[in-house]
């Protein structure tokens, strides 16, 4: 089991939010449970420096050849018509 680190009491302010003190992340993914327990998972967003050399130069040549209007047929799309 893991050890405590924290526990003290909150309280929702009038807009129903309440205040992690100390917090370590910027964002948490909240899971509630119907018994009212709630879990907070810590998330870490991934910064657009982090994608990689190839997938942007790709991502470049796809432009290029956008803009050349070098482009696949149209997709069909009406059979969809209804889901849409």
């Amino acid at each position: 089991m893991d050890s405590v680190i924290k526990k003290y009491d909150t309280k929702l302010d009038s807009k129903h939010r309440f205040t992690l003190r100390g917090a370590n992340f910027d964002y948490y993914h909240v899971i509630e449970f119907a018994d009212g327990k709630i879990e907070l998972h810590p998330r870490i967003l991934v910064e657009p420096q982090t994608i990689s050399s190839n997938t942007l130069s790709m991502m470049d040549s796809d432009i290029k050849n956008l803009k050349k209007n070098k482009v696949s047929d149209s997709i069909d799309l009406s059979e969809f018509t209804d889901e849409l």
